[in-house]
């Protein structure tokens, strides 16, 4: 967790792939710890096309049907259905605004709200902007999208800097 958080936690994320690739990972998180989806990420990424949209779209029955048997995985038939049609809403998304990348940033105004938070009581589980998120995303037919979640993905991808001030992240993401 040291590792993640001290090279890849709030770094923002502007690439399609690598977006697609976390929200895909927080969805299989809800009601887990992070600690075990990162410990099974790369598990996901070989059985999830390296978490290419346009394969994961194409998914059928004997595809899920192989991921459900997988131990290396969350063996969740909903959460696995979700990847599915999160794919095929992501590729919606890319086609209507060029990039999902353009699309889910306009959430913060194209860049990194920098909170100032000193304690972590203070950082919060959702935020106006990640319920609006949440609405829209759910609207064009992504699942496992709450706002909870969709804040750990905004601060995931720097969309948010949650570093506390007093953490030497803080002035070095967003």
């Amino acid at each position: 967790m040291v590792r993640y958080h001290d090279e890849e936690w709030g770094v923002p994320l502007r690439e399609d792939h690598a977006l697609f690739e976390l929200l895909s990972l927080e969805g299989a998180q809800a009601g887990l710890s992070w600690e075990t989806i990162l410990r099974k990420r790369e598990r996901y990424r070989a059985v999830f096309d390296h978490f290419d949209p346009r394969a994961i779209s194409r998914y059928g029955a004997d595809k899920v049907n192989a991921l459900l048997a997988d131990p290396g995985i969350v063996r969740n038939r909903l959460k696995i259905h979700a990847v599915i049609r999160n794919a095929q809403s992501f590729l919606e998304v890319q086609r209507e605004f060029g990039s999902f990348s353009a699309y889910i940033w306009q959430f913060t105004g194209g860049s990194t709200r920098r909170n100032r938070w000193r304690t972590s009581a203070e950082v919060p589980a959702r935020t106006p902007e990640s319920d609006a998120m949440s609405r829209d995303l759910a609207r064009r037919g992504f699942r496992f999208v709450g706002s909870t979640i969709c804040y750990a993905f905004m601060q995931a991808a720097g969309m948010v800097n949650d570093h506390l001030v007093s953490c030497f992240r803080y002035r070095q993401t967003g």
